[in-house]
């Protein structure tokens, strides 16, 4: 057993067979399957040509520079062809539910990630299909002939690299990181790609000098705790391609939570008290259906210029009705009164889930 193996025995053990799908461009591919005549054009999910923010953006808009959670005003800029499509909700959560059951054919350990993506542990597979590459391109297939979208997959012994390989041949394509190729693969990797590295994480590797996996991997472990705290651990060791991470069928919600953005912004209490009670309903809505309850109410505030403010409470007792999550919500709102500024958006959002009846916390469920 060598030096890595004793530090982290996941690297000894029997590599997993693990899969990433990802539905490609999901919002948007939905709305152009279902209205031929944005097919072949520049599509944005969500906002509009003077506001809001894009929820996600068709492969012709993604030329141009448009992504998810870009303002709309930005996006338009840059794609002055762009269409904006107001996003349905309902029809994605029962497309996912159908491509969920197509994943628990073969097997049950799926780890949700949101509507349009999942881990997969397929090393015991319902199927007993061999090969976990043949497992991902039958869900390919089955997705495709029942729902007429396109899927990639990322296939890998681990839930990184897995992440990686997905990435790796989009749109609707497919890839295979072998415990062989592992430490390769994430060699020439810059950090800013690796899956959960941000923009701010990334530039203060750049800061320190490092900006590929090998530079990350030429770090001693203590350098790289000692800069970036408990990350680092996790870092020195994806740098080599090893993530024990089990795929977790019962992955926590910590949180649920709605927001809007306003056609035009906001100075006037009553009428911000107006937008907040309807968030309140639908976070409600969610409680009902699960049976969650939460102790902890955040309000979000997104200022005209879009400068974001957070104010929270908890409670000692879970909330027991959608009044009384309104009315903290509005409270909070009430000791910021006067706002600086104008708002163009709203949130409510209530964590330190638990559940009703046992107090067991929930599965992460979309929404």
């Amino acid at each position: 057993m060598n030096e890595l193996e004793q530090q982290h025995p996941a690297a000894a053990a029997s590599p997993r067979k693990i899969i990433h799908v990802d539905m490609d461009a999901f919002y948007a591919s939905v709305e152009q399957r279902d209205n031929p005549a944005l097919r072949g054009k520049p599509v944005a999910v969500g906002g509009s040509a003077e506001r809001g923010v894009v929820a996600a953006a068709s492969y012709e808009a993604r030329k141009f520079g448009v992504r998810s959670a870009m303002p709309s005003v930005t996006a338009k800029r840059l794609c002055p062809g762009l269409i904006f499509v107001k996003p349905r909700f309902e029809v994605y959560k029962a497309i996912s539910r159908q491509v969920r059951d197509i994943f628990a054919e073969h097997t049950a350990i799926i780890e949700p990630l949101s509507l349009d993506e999942a881990y997969l542990d397929v090393t015991e597979n319902i199927q007993a299909i061999p090969l976990a590459r043949d497992i991902a391109l039958r869900i390919r297939e089955k997705i495709k002939a029942e729902t007429d979208l396109n899927a990639s997959a990322g296939i890998s012994y681990n839930k990184f690299l897995a992440k990686l390989a997905s990435d790796h041949r989009k749109p609707n394509g497919q890839y295979v990181i072998s415990p062989e190729m592992g430490a390769a693969f994430v060699e020439t990797l810059p950090v800013g790609k690796f899956h959960g590295i941000g923009p701010a994480t990334s530039a203060k590797f750049n800061a320190l000098g490092i900006f590929t996996g090998l530079d990350i991997r030429n770090q001693t472990l203590a350098f790289l705790q000692e800069n970036f705290g408990k990350s680092g651990a996790y870092y020195y060791y994806i740098s080599r391609g090893v993530d024990d991470r089990p795929v977790r069928a019962d992955r926590i919600r910590k949180s649920v939570g709605a927001e809007n953005t306003f056609s035009s912004d906001l100075v006037d209490f009553d009428a911000m008290v107006g937008e907040l009670r309807p968030l309140a309903d639908k976070v409600w809505r969610h409680c009902e259906t699960t049976g969650n309850r939460g102790r902890t109410v955040t309000l979000k505030v997104k200022f005209s210029d879009f400068e974001i403010i957070t104010r929270a409470r908890s409670v000692s007792d879970p909330i027991s009705s959608r009044d009384e999550l309104a009315r903290i919500a509005i409270s909070l709102l009430q000791a910021e009164m006067p706002l600086p500024k104008s708002v163009r958006l709203l949130g409510i959002s209530l964590s330190s889930l638990q559940n009703e009846e046992s107090s067991a916390p929930q599965l992460d469920l979309p929404i």
